[in-house]
């Protein structure tokens, strides 16, 4: 095998470790319920890329008021 086979995986597992670092700190600063917390932390980090897409895909911002309200 390649060296440089041997450290793009190092790289592409630097990068899903940082971004999975990044989703577990979004989650703990959200303001869901800790139950919500426990679990979406526990799938990126049981399932690092799996859970990473299934965090950014259905995790969801949360709802945020614009500070505008509507006049009717």
């Amino acid at each position: 095998m390649h060296p440089s086979h041997i450290y793009s995986g190092g790289f592409v597992g630097l990068i899903v470790f940082i971004l999975d670092l990044i989703a577990i700190f979004e989650v703990i600063n959200s303001h869901r319920s800790v139950t919500s917390k426990l679990l979406w932390s526990l799938l990126i980090f049981l399932f690092p890329i799996l859970g990473l897409i299934l965090y950014f895909l259905f995790g969801g911002r949360e709802e945020h008021s614009s500070g505008y309200e509507v006049v009717a």
